[in-house]
């Protein structure tokens, strides 16, 4: 996947403005009411989680490092829902990734900062690598290296709780035109649910969340290519992610 980080950093400008309505929405009934007093949240995955964050700061809670994509808005959402929950997180996507890609990172971007609840967002780039032919890996790879990773976190951290977001395309976008989109990738979107399932994870359905949101918008309004998510596009991705989350507790 390339990093697009161009495009992510146009989107900054915005931010502010989305911020601060998130900010004045009305806490959902259904969040739960007693979150833990302290709670680290990890955010991992390839570009998507990356959204143009400066890798250089490696620092908790650097919100103005976080990048411009759905893990800022999602952090954001919850320092200001739980104000009584003493809240530390960390963005430690990297653009272009695949899962094999995360397990060599994994002792120093994920074990090592002790997270209670680690999201992952991973697969469109298992596929699309393949795709275009800088990767030879299968489906059955790709599950067996996400069920290896969670297996291997879960070993290091027993009362870790997972969060898994289901890959997802924008139908209509520029990058997602061939027909083998619509015919093999679907099989990644089933693996993934499959792993998230054997881990207890709360699982986002992030393509029914897109799917549905092409009916108030089309494609362009979502994501400039049909992958990566425009300002509009990592909002409902953040909203969905809340609806995970509260599922924890």
């Amino acid at each position: 996947m390339p990093n697009n980080r161009r495009d992510f950093i146009k989107n900054a400008a915005l931010l502010p403005a989305a911020l601060a309505g998130s900010a004045a929405l009305p806490h959902p009934a259904a969040m739960p009411a007693n979150p833990p007093d302290q709670l680290t949240v990890l955010f991992q995955g390839d570009s998507i989680t990356d959204a143009g964050r400066d890798r250089e700061r490696q620092e908790a809670n650097d919100y103005g490092k976080m990048g411009v994509g759905y893990s800022l808005l999602a952090s954001a959402m919850l320092v200001g829902r739980y104000p009584e929950t003493e809240l530390t997180y960390y963005n430690r996507g990297i653009s272009g990734n695949k899962v094999y890609q995360l397990d060599e990172r994994w002792e120093e971007d994920a074990l090592a900062l002790q997270p209670d609840v680690v999201s992952i967002l991973i697969g469109v780039n298992d596929f699309w690598h393949m795709l275009n032919g800088k990767y030879n890996g299968t489906v059955e790879v790709y599950h067996n290296d996400f069920t290896d990773l969670l297996k291997r976190t879960r070993e290091a951290l027993p009362k870790v709780k997972f969060i898994i977001g289901e890959p997802f395309i924008i139908r209509g976008g520029k990058a997602v035109t061939d027909a083998r989109w619509k015919q093999e990738f679907p099989a990644y979107q089933a693996a993934a649910r499959e792993v998230a399932d054997a881990f207890d994870a709360a699982w986002i359905p992030y393509q029914r969340v897109f799917d549905e949101a092409l009916e108030d918008a089309p494609a362009a309004h979502w994501s400039h290519d049909g992958v990566h998510p425009s300002l509009a596009g990592s909002y409902i991705m953040a909203e969905a992610w809340m609806k995970a989350f509260k599922k924890l507790w």
